[in-house]
């Protein structure tokens, strides 16, 4: 069982380079950052899973995942590096494929890609894009950027994204590219995983719950006519204080979790206030256990 863990990287969480450096000390096996390029004043969509409530301040002040996990990449050999999620649906796709290109070169073949549509209205439409067509607009990048990583002279012509041949160097180390894993929930996001994508990284709440969904995924995946066996599941779960129980991790496991990335909203809080390195550590001792599910 892979054990990753996510922070929410802002200018107060601390010295990135000396985090993604414990990260690897430490043995988790990922590092992920998530991305919310801006957060709209005043917006009125509501907060993802209903219940009210209102956003954590800290989004508003999330660093750039590339950048910062290119520091992390520079001080770091093994741990691999990821995106929870790049809402790419806000990015332009040349450059958006070459930046990522690029961080895996850097990190000697080291990135996963979680994408992601997108929840926040007004966010989606100040970045360009209209929130209807999102969807697609994920879709149609996730497509044009591997042409971009895979083929000399690549060209694509969508409804959304368009461009002509044309040269763009350098590709990723990993071949055809790093996995690119859709961060989605509901029966139209499985359909969107089997269809697209390299695997799924969904939020999870119990094991009995993530098992429901693996197996419905694989189901829609066998139906589709794809080995459900080609995609990976990294899962992102909120941890206890001390990290999750040996007997949590075995059933994560047989529920279908190749990977499960730790993070709650509570911890966020505090890493977004510099408390980041204390959190890592406190959850340390999750990596351990992992290491006697087999």
């Amino acid at each position: 069982m892979n054990i990753g863990i996510m922070i929410a990287a802002t200018a107060e969480s601390g010295d990135i380079a000396e985090i993604a450096r414990e990260v690897e000390n430490l043995g988790y096996e990922s590092f992920f950052i998530p991305e919310h390029p801006v957060i709209p004043i005043g917006f009125k969509t509501p907060l993802p899973g209903g219940g009210g409530g209102t956003l954590p301040e800290h989004y508003g002040r999330w660093m750039d995942p590339f950048v910062a996990l290119s520091v992390a990449a520079a001080v770091t050999r093994r741990v691999k590096l990821g995106t929870g999620i790049c809402l790419l649906p806000e990015r332009e796709p040349i450059i958006t494929a070459k930046t990522i290109a690029t961080l895996d070169i850097l990190s000697g073949g080291r990135v996963i890609l979680g994408v992601g549509a997108g929840w926040l209205r007004e966010e989606t439409e100040a970045m360009g894009t209209r929130f209807e067509s999102r969807w697609k607009r994920l879709r149609e990048t996730v497509e044009a950027i591997r042409v971009l990583w895979t083929q000399a002279e690549p060209s694509y012509q969508g409804e959304l994204v368009k461009f002509p041949a044309l040269r763009c160097d350098p590709k990723p180390i990993q071949k055809p590219g790093p996995p690119i894993l859709l961060g989605a929930l509901g029966p139209k996001a499985l359909e969107r995983v089997v269809r697209t994508y390299d695997g799924w990284v969904p939020i999870a709440g119990k094991p009995h719950s993530l098992k429901r969904n693996v197996d419905a995924l694989r189901k829609v995946a066998t139906e589709r006519g794809r080995d459900p066996n080609t995609l990976q599941i990294s899962a992102f779960v909120a941890p206890a204080d001390d990290g999750i129980s040996l007997e949590d991790l075995k059933l994560y496991k047989e529920a279908g979790a190749d990977r499960l990335v730790l993070f709650s909203q509570g911890d966020a809080i505090k890493m977004a206030a510099g408390k980041t390195l204390e959190i890592v550590r406190r959850l340390a001792p999750t990596v351990e256990r992992a290491t006697k599910v087999n």
